[in-house]
């Protein structure tokens, strides 16, 4: 470990490994036309729908993490490359769900084995994803990532703690 890593705050390793993380998936999917955040659309929607489900926009925003708004944006442009088909929601004319089509599945596969490359190598010195060592890291992030965060339920600010 590097001295300047060994000083550093856990939020700021947290912040330089999902930043390594995003620019490494970036370039490594690139080459299938995607982007690191459809890649994270694309990925989900295959996993969910091996399992049968079939999400609506809202409910993949809330699996990926990221803003409904930014899926639904994401969703658009992926329809027009021809990688997903939304559908209104005949339950709830409100909710679009979300399928990929063939072309999507085949370049998930893809970019899922390519993906499944670089974690084997930032796992690598770990023992790989099988190891005991991954395994823990991995139960410590799921650990980090169920635990609310939000700035203002614990760490009110000063103007919220002097008003009446």
């Amino acid at each position: 470990m590097s001295e300047a890593a060994e000083n550093a705050t856990a939020g700021y390793l947290v912040w330089r490994l999902s930043t390594k993380w995003r620019v490494a998936v970036d370039r490594a999917v690139a080459p299938l036309g995607l982007t690191h955040a459809q890649y994270a659309v694309m990925a989900s929607l295959y996993g969910m729908g091996r399992t049968g489900l079939r999400p609506s926009q809202r409910e993949l925003a809330d699996h990926t993490g990221l803003e409904p708004l930014y899926v639904s944006k994401l969703a658009r442009a992926l329809e027009t490359a021809g990688l997903v088909a939304r559908a209104r929601d005949p339950d709830d004319p409100r909710a679009i769900r979300l399928t990929l089509t063939d072309q999507g599945r085949d370049i998930t596969r893809r970019a899922i084995g390519v993906v499944q490359g670089l974690l084997d190598q930032l796992l690598a010195p770990l023992g790989g994803q099988r190891g005991p060592r991954a395994r823990e890291f991995t139960r410590e992030l799921a650990i980090l990532l169920d635990a609310p965060l939000d700035p203002y339920t614990e760490n009110e600010t000063e103007t919220e703690k002097e008003q009446p």
